[in-house]
């Protein structure tokens, strides 16, 4: 499951990526219109805008907008800068790789063989969809509904 922050983050930037070219947008607005808390969001943005995906701005006119255009920004990368991998277990991560507490040894172990291709083959789609694609909105499930 992604993390609270993580998806904080996707919804500011969702946001920010929808008012592009129109100015800094106030960190009040993010937070009221993404149901997000403002000091979670504040630490979200000064970590987006120390990585280069947003800019900054002070005084009366200010506020955040992405220093890149939503185009240029890959969900796979929030994930990546917010989650540090997209692997769902610690020894299919490439850039934080462990070995799992309590499991076989990595060559005899099928789970982690599954979770390298689904770690690949999530990678491969949230690395092709930017800020700037359409997503298309999905009804809520039916909760009377059995599995």
């Amino acid at each position: 499951m992604l993390s609270q922050k993580t998806r904080y983050t996707i919804r500011a930037l969702q946001h920010l990526a929808d008012t592009f070219g129109q100015g800094p947008v106030r960190l009040d607005a993010i937070a009221e219109a993404q149901n997000i808390p403002r000091k979670f969001l504040t630490v979200i943005l000064s970590e987006m805008a120390r990585e280069g995906v947003v800019i900054s701005q002070r005084g009366r006119d200010g506020g955040y907008e992405l220093a890149l255009p939503p185009v240029d920004i890959r969900y796979g990368d929030i994930i990546r800068l917010t989650r540090g991998s997209l692997a769902l277990v610690p020894c299919a991560s490439r850039n934080a790789h462990e070995h799992c507490a309590n499991c076989l040894p990595e060559a005899d172990c099928r789970l982690r063989g599954l979770m390298i291709r689904l770690r690949d083959d999530m990678a491969d789609m949230l690395d092709t969809v930017t800020l700037a694609d359409p997503i298309t909105l999905v009804p809520p499930f039916d909760e009377t509904a059995q599995a």
